[in-house]
Order: C-alpha cells, then structure tokens, then sequence
C-alpha cells in the first residue's frame, strides 16, 4: 500500500464519521485558532507602544531628580547648567501637577506643565495660533498660558482663545498661544494640557525646583556620550550619590517593553498550546475506539498479505490527517477571528505567518505523537485473534 492509499483511506474514514471526526478535531482547531489570534494580539501590543515610542524620537533622554536629603529636586538655572552640552540640542527642565482650569461655568482637569522655551521643541509640538513661552516671561514671572487644542476647545468652543483669560486653580493667566493636535501617547493626550513659565509655576504649585529635564540630542549616535557626561554632571552635583537621579534613555524603554512583550506574548501561546495537547489526546482516544471497531478487518488485511509496516502507516495517516485537517480549520478559524477582535474592539491584531506555520506544524505533530500508539496497537494485532474478535 503507498502513501496515497493510504491518504484516500484516512479521508473515507473521516468522511465515514462526519461528527465524530469534527469532535475529535475540535480540541485541535480551538488551540490553533487561540495561538493565532492571542499571540496576534500581543505583537498587535507590542507594535503600538513601539510604534508610540518610536514616534517621540529615538535620541530623547530624560533625567528624573530623585534628590538627597532634604532637597529632592534642582532649580531650572541648574537643570540647565546641566544640560548645556555642545551635543544637546535641547533641554526642558519641566514642573508640572494635575489642576483645574476654569473660563467662566467651563471647567476642566488638565496638566499644567511649567518649563522654559525649549519645551516646544523638545516635545515636538506645533504652533496653531499666537507664540510660545519667551525668555522675557521667565524672567518677569508672567502669569501668561499657551493651550493644548483640546483645552482650548473645551474652554473656548470655536471661539478665538488668544488674548483671552482664564483661571487656574482659581489665578488668572492669559492666553498667549494655542498648540496644534498632536494626539495621545504612552502618557495620555498630549492636547489636554495648559503650559506656563516654570518660574511662574513654582508660584502657582508652591514647589520649587524641577524633578524632570527632557533632552533632545543632537544625533542619536552622541547618545551614550552625552548620557555619560549628564551623570558625571549629576554626580559632581549630588556629591556623587547616584540614587538621587537616573538618566532615562528611550530606547531603553522600548528594550523593556520588548522583553515583557515577548515573555507575554511566549506565556498566551503557551496557554493556548494546552489545548492543542488536549486535542492530541482526544485524537488517540478516538484512534484507540477505531481500532477496537476495525479489529476484523485489520485481520482480513493482514490474512491477505498486509505488513505490520502498512497497518502503522494506514492509522498514523488517519491521525495525521485528523489534526492537520483540524489544524487547517484552526489557521482560517484564528485569522478570522484577529479581524473580528481588530474591527469590533478596535484593537491592533498583528498576524503572523511564522506563528502560523508554527502552530500548524505543531498540530501535525500532535498527530504523530498521539497516533503512534494506536497505530502501533493496531500493526501488533495477530491475524488470527483479530479474525475471532467479535
């Protein structure tokens, strides 16, 4: 008997039990269509905070002041004493607290960002309407305010908001300028927010100090450079105690995301693996019942001339073809399943082809390893007992 037989066999025999054959597929096809579509969730994870991150830029640091003693942050003066560094481009020292905003009955919760004039840039924003913090609003403590666009909105409507007033947390500043959108990020809508001189916001939050300094590098191959000469800074000024501050590279987050990810990612296919396993035990169950239903005609096949070798092959293929079979139903199964959950939750699903290579050829494989024995049981009969079994 060749393969093909073999193969033609293994289908009429499935075909024979329609539902017997689709129940014992159903452990196969759950597992694969679960690998598939949880591991595409995850990499549709990933994807989103690297796509996030990437978007921020590549050569941004950013130094936490953790501080000694009694004295946990530096003032802006220092921060940018600090900072000044041929390879830096720019630098923000930044001073910021939740507050309430408030133009006559409109109010709204937003973060209220002090910092200096290189904050723009740093951030990346864009100008919609009027200036930004100058050097002179720094230097004279002006209670002036630039909006992000949803502040502005929600504060003003469709109205011009430039050269108008409003309160925060009950003192009044005025509108100098309006940021353009720029959309959400791993911190939250970077519209929602209301930026001030930082001299003026020490006032404003009764803190002094900054505990956080965004830098932008000119390139990102200066990047371990200037890293080494901040903290060579930082050390000389907090007395070389190096908890009190941490220089933060972005690429350094997306490394530790990356690596969660991954492990996330590892663990759901795991999960969903589990199924698989039960699948291949459902198969040998069902193979073992298919022996014990065909012991006469195993007999018949071996009284005419069948070898032990074509009985083996005849049962494996009947095992291999039920999980291949269910692992095909699980591939169209998982896929269709990652677009369900990407157009209905508006999640980012990333599919595979990989993975789904992989879970595939592991379904086959469950198929070898939980058929052999029933194969194996079935090519071991003797002709003669098979014959007698009733």
């Amino acid at each position: 008997m060749n393969v093909s037989q073999a193969f033609k066999m293994a289908f009429k025999s499935i075909l024979a039990n329609k539902m017997r054959s689709l129940l014992t597929m159903l452990g196969i096809i759950i597992g694969v269509a679960a690998v598939i579509a949880l591991v595409g969730v995850g990499q549709g994870a990933t994807k989103n905070v690297t796509d996030q991150v990437q978007s921020l830029g590549t050569n941004l640091l950013t130094i936490n002041i953790t501080g000694r003693g009694s004295k946990t942050t530096v003032d802006y003066k220092e921060a940018e004493e600090i900072t000044a560094q041929d390879d830096i481009q720019y630098a923000a020292p930044i001073n910021s607290s939740n507050a309430t905003v408030k133009n006559g009955t409109d109010s709204v919760s937003v973060s209220v960002v002090g910092s200096t004039t290189d904050y723009l840039d740093v951030k990346e924003y864009k100008l919609a309407a009027g200036r930004f913090v100058s050097q002179i609003d720094l230097d004279y403590y002006q209670k002036i305010a630039v909006l992000g666009s949803t502040t502005a909105t929600d504060l003003y409507g469709t109205a011009e908001p430039v050269g108008q007033t409003f309160l925060i947390n009950g003192v009044r500043y005025k509108v100098v300028g309006v940021l353009a959108s720029k959309g959400s990020s791993l911190t939250g809508s970077n519209d929602e927010v209301v930026v001030i001189p930082i001299t003026t916001s020490e006032r404003l939050f009764k803190s002094k100090g900054v505990k956080t300094i965004s830098v932008q590098v000119a390139s990102s191959d200066k990047m371990t450079a200037v890293t080494t000469e901040l903290e060579t800074a930082l050390s000389a000024k907090f007395r070389g105690n190096t908890n009190s501050y941490r220089v933060f590279n972005q690429q350094d987050l997306l490394d530790s995301f990356s690596s969660i990810s991954d492990t996330l990612s590892l663990a759901l296919g795991g999960v969903a693996a589990i199924s698989l396993l039960v699948g291949g035990i459902g198969i040998m169950n069902i193979m073992l019942v298919s022996v014990t239903e065909r012991t006469r005609e195993i007999g018949i096949r071996k009284a005419i001339g069948a070898k032990k070798k074509d009985i083996l092959t005849q049962f494996l293929i009947e095992a291999i073809a039920l999980s291949g079979l269910g692992g095909l139903l699980g591939v169209g199964i998982g896929v269709g399943a990652s677009q369900i959950l990407s157009k209905a939750m508006g999640m980012t699903v990333v599919l595979s082809l990989p993975i789904m290579g992989l879970a595939f050829g592991f379904s086959v494989f469950i198929g070898v390893v939980f058929g052999l024995f029933p194969a194996n049981k079935a090519s071991s009969l003797r002709p003669i007992e098979a014959l007698r079994f009733e």
